[in-house]
């Protein structure tokens, strides 16, 4: 891609609100490559660099992301999809590339579209996570029912700090945890030498703004606080949890905008207004719609305005 048609395609994403310094900084950065886009579909696995994929797509409309690296002795694997169906289609996928085996699986959060794939997973796969996923995995599988994670999902590795680098098969990794954003254990993975990131649910264009889970302790000022991380890693190809590729600005623009919902609703509150009233001032629904056309999430402004109020 030119460097004129990057700016056009810069200007296009941030518009009026992302700075001269923004664009000016991402001028440099390497445009992800074209990719097809199945948001909901097939299985679909697409190169980033040498032995780096990512997928989208699935079984039964299945549309979370994930991602594989291939190392010197096996195979690391990014979030598992959403059902075994699926991550056994990623799996054979896999084996058409390389005989290498799967050794590691790294849990983004504890989402079950991300997570309940781990039953098709081989035995003894080092099931990698931040220690606030592992805590609301034993929750929701002590508690049962709808949400609880399948046998072998409760990870094995824990990160227990904002920052730690690992080497598996001679790849090395970051793992970044910033604050409770969309749960408590959000985790993302930077791939340092090939420039490429992985947010999970940190970041998804499939949804105009961050979907929080309060009750796994998510707060959008964590997303405000991840999203500023993430930026200063540098990353040239960042894949999100949900939908396409994006770059720098994408993210940049996120946070603007998350910064600027939290500072409106702050001033609404100031001023005394009830939660109904917010969300007419801003336009909101009373819920957003949910995975597979569920209602019942609130929308960004209420998580922030219970946030507020607390």
């Amino acid at each position: 891609m030119t460097t004129n048609s990057m700016v056009m395609r810069v200007a296009s994403l941030a518009g009026a609100a992302i700075t001269v310094a923004v664009v000016s900084a991402v001028l440099s950065a390497q445009a992800p490559p074209p990719v097809s886009n199945p948001s909901f579909g097939p299985l679909v696995v697409n190169a980033l660099r040498a032995d780096v994929y990512w997928t989208q797509g699935g079984v039964n409309g299945n549309n979370s992301n994930t991602g594989f690296i291939i190392g010197d002795r096996g195979v690391i694997v990014i979030d598992a999809k959403v059902n075994a169906d699926s991550a056994r289609l990623m799996l054979d996928e896999i084996g058409t590339i390389t005989t290498r085996p799967v050794t590691h699986v790294i849990l983004t959060h504890s989402d079950g579209d991300h997570i309940n794939g781990l039953s098709a997973f081989p035995p003894g796969v080092v099931v990698v996570a931040h220690e606030n996923t592992k805590r609301e995995l034993e929750r929701m599988a002590s508690t049962g029912g709808r949400g609880a994670p399948p046998p072998g999902a409760i990870p094995t590795q824990l990160v227990r700090t904002g920052r730690e680098s690992l080497n598996i098969h001679g790849v090395n990794l970051v793992l970044v945890h910033v604050a409770p954003a969309h749960t408590s254990g959000d985790l993302a993975v930077f791939l340092p030498e090939q420039k490429v990131l992985f947010t999970g649910d940190l970041m998804a264009t499939t949804r105009p703004e961050p979907l929080v889970h309060p009750e796994k302790g998510g707060t959008s000022d964590g997303f405000v606080q991840s999203y500023r991380a993430l930026i200063a890693l540098g990353a040239e190809t960042i894949v999100t949890g949900h939908g396409t590729l994006v770059t720098n600005v994408d993210l940049q623009k996120r946070m603007m905008e998350t910064q600027a919902r939290r500072d409106r609703v702050a001033a609404l509150v100031a001023e005394g207004k009830s939660l109904e009233a917010v969300k007419t001032e801003l336009g909101d629904p009373q819920t957003v719609p949910g995975p597979g056309g569920r209602g019942g999430i609130p929308p960004l402004s209420e998580i922030i305005y219970n946030e507020l109020k607390k």
